[in-house]
């Protein structure tokens, strides 16, 4: 089910919302679930949509703009301007292929950093929708990708926790400016 919050796919002067960086501590804390879905959430969720449009994503999880709500807005199609995007409100994964597939990541948190991480390739997601109606979505390929990206924030975990080959992992960070300390391996 695609959203019915409309924003302009574009770069703004000023984002109406400040991403939080890899360090911080905000990144790591787990997210509440949301329990009335009212217009204070699609609010939110508009402008997760413009702060992630500013920043050339295509996803982008509420706590990386310092709030503890488990929200995720995606748009894997930013080049089409009529493809409205998704919005999950208490995303849960339902199933996972046994499929593994390795695709290089980035993320909004962590800019500059691009680096291999395995995932399920199939998954099957239920979530409320931006009008609070439960949804069930099976997805694969990139969206599948970004979904399992972003619900990992919900969690405080950041996709360098899942980077295998720590070697790059640590020269690709210092590189950019963040901290190895900042990484906790997820399993």
């Amino acid at each position: 089910m695609t959203s019915q919050i409309l924003v302009e796919k574009k770069k703004l002067a000023k984002p109406p919302l400040q991403l939080h960086y890899l360090g911080d501590r905000v990144l790591r804390q787990p997210a509440k679930r949301i329990n009335k879905v009212d217009d204070e959430v699609r609010q939110l969720a508009k402008e997760m949509l413009q702060t992630m449009y500013s920043e050339d994503g295509i996803g982008l999880a509420a706590p990386q703009v310092g709030v503890h709500k488990q929200l995720i807005v995606i748009d894997c199609e930013l080049d089409n301007p009529t493809t409205p995007p998704l919005v999950l409100i208490n995303p849960t994964v339902k199933q996972q292929s046994r499929d593994m597939c390795v695709i290089q990541e980035g993320c909004l948190s962590i800019p500059g950093v691009f680096l291999d991480v395995t995932r399920p390739e199939v998954i099957e997601v239920s979530y409320k929708d931006e009008n609070g109606r439960p949804q069930k979505l099976t997805a694969n390929g990139l969206l599948a990708r970004v979904i399992q990206h972003e619900m990992d924030h919900l969690n405080g975990v950041m996709f360098v926790d899942r980077v295998d080959n720590a070697l790059l992992l640590n020269q690709e960070l210092a590189k950019n400016g963040f901290s190895t300390q900042a990484v906790k391996a997820v399993g």
